[in-house]
């Protein structure tokens, strides 16, 4: 039955933006409507931060009673029932999905349409049978795979982040297009739980990363037994059979050699695509990016050409991270709500792969730090020199802390066990405009793996302390304490 609703606020996408814009909103005492087509909870409830990590924590635990010999204990070798892996990784997703569903947000005063929307005007859009006309709107219709234009591939069954985790057989070799965070994460998650497994990387692994800071995790994987083609291209894809009997094969030019993959299973994990299709946006008056692959374009306070418009979280181009999504939320709401010109700034904005070892960063990289400010600082601490990672017996990685001359913190990065959580101390450092000094002053518990930032701060006091002039200082007061 055909309705119209005039309300405040219209969401487009019940991801984790759009869920935090509405909750947000509607709590405060505006009238929010969330149109939502597909599943609550968006990409990363359903196929993406909480099925891999579901997947990841398995595979980790699988790993990890390999290693027990250096402990004094017996090491048996785990048996892997992938049935009962992917059982797990819905477990966990049906257990956060409350969090997401259609009733709990009704119970907001959040009223949810479940259909796909598309505007018919500047301030009218269609979902369903219902019209929905809004002072506002806010597109967060998030991001899918971006599949590749590879000769052939359209005819290969390959997977993608939404397909993956549907698997109730374990592939006996998983290749992966792209060595980004998704296919470093997915490699070792499949490798560690039995499959073999291949990337193929037009560039770099984590490419986006500082090499000195990707370099123990790509150790890892190929320890691990990951087979990695850097700088290759996948020229075209082919499959043979079905079913069990599936064969996929690659063609892959690595510099002058070309050689062929095989394997029986395809992951296709080579960047994002804004989810734009069946919108009609441009006839609100929505100005689209003239990239190959086009996203909503937005000023510094979310809004679009269209300012009653707002695009938040991965369909806007912006850095694709659920986090980055809900802190586009924040500033939606104080925007709307509020009329505060709240803008968006990305300089202290983490990002994190969750492989083991994890690979955690911040701020400006060494080589942008140089290219911007010229003569900079760089600290590094190593877990090497941990007591806790040694007691632990897992050594791998390092702080790593770039400042200007005088002390200013620009950027840090963290590989090692847990650097994800190990890298907040550093972001609300960046966030709030402290020095150096403020972090080398920390007292930090002991023993943990977080003195290693407190020892990479007060690395940048080291050749000044310890230096011949400081002993002299020291010499010269030393006289006047007799």
């Amino acid at each position: 039955m055909a309705q119209h609703i005039e309300t405040d606020i219209c969401v487009i996408g019940g991801g984790s933006g759009g869920l935090s814009v509405a909750a947000g909103a509607a709590q405060m005492g505006a009238q929010v409507v969330l149109v939502e087509g597909h599943k609550m909870g968006g990409d990363c409830l359903n196929y993406g931060c909480v099925p891999s990590k579901a997947l990841l924590a398995a595979a980790h635990r699988a790993q990890a009673s390999q290693n027990n010999a250096a402990f004094g204990l017996s090491e048996e070798k785990v048996k892997v029932d992938f049935a009962k892996v992917m059982a797990h990784v819905r477990e966990v997703i049906q257990s956060i999905e409350p969090m997401d569903s259609v009733e709990r947000f009704s119970g907001l005063g959040v009223q949810v349409i479940e259909a796909k929307g598309k505007f018919l005007d500047a301030k009218t859009l269609k979902a369903g049978s219902t019209t929905i006309r809004a002072k506002r709107f806010v597109i967060a219709t998030g991001s899918a795979a971006a599949i590749p234009a590879i000769k052939g591939l359209k005819s290969v069954p390959y997977l993608t982040n939404e397909t993956i985790f549907e698997l109730q057989t374990q592939p006996k070799h998983l290749m992966i297009i792209g060595g980004g965070p998704i296919g470093a994460e997915m490699a070792q998650a499949f490798r560690r739980l039995g499959s073999e497994v291949t990337i193929v990387e037009g560039l770099q692994l984590l490419g986006r990363e500082d090499p000195e800071l990707t370099a123990p995790v790509r150790q890892q994987l190929l320890d691990d037994g990951v087979s990695l083609l850097e700088g290759a291209k996948v020229k075209a894809a082919s499959c043979e059979g079905t079913g069990a009997s599936q064969k996929i094969t690659l063609q892959v030019q690595q510099g002058e050699t070309t050689q062929e993959v095989s394997g029986d299973a395809l992951l296709v994990a080579a960047g994002r695509a804004a989810n734009i299709d069946g919108l009609d946006a441009e006839k609100a008056g929505v100005r689209l990016s003239d990239t190959q692959a086009p996203h909503i374009l937005v000023d510094a306070r979310m809004r679009t050409r269209n300012k009653k418009i707002f695009a938040i979280g991965d369909v806007s181009g912006g850095p694709q991270f659920t986090h980055a999504a809900g802190y586009h939320a924040g500033l939606v709401i104080r925007n709307i709500l509020f009329f505060l010109p709240a803008k968006a700034s990305y300089a202290a904005l983490p990002r994190v792969t969750f492989t083991n070892p994890e690979l955690a960063s911040v701020g400006l990289s060494e080589a942008q730090a140089r290219a911007t400010h010229g003569k900079i600082k760089v600290l590094r601490w190593p877990f090497e020199e941990n007591d806790r990672a040694r007691a632990e017996r897992d050594m791998r990685g390092m702080v790593k802390v770039i400042t200007t001359r005088k002390g200013k913190i620009l950027g840090a990065s963290i590989v090692g066990q847990g650097a994800g959580d190990l890298l907040a101390v550093w972001t609300l450092a960046l966030t709030q405009g402290l020095s150096i000094s403020a972090m080398a002053g920390v007292v930090s518990p002991y023993p943990t793996r977080g003195e290693a930032s407190k020892r990479a701060a007060g690395d940048y006091y080291t050749p000044s302390l310890f230096s011949p002039r400081m002993r002299k200082i020291i010499g010269v007061l030393s006289f006047f304490r007799r």
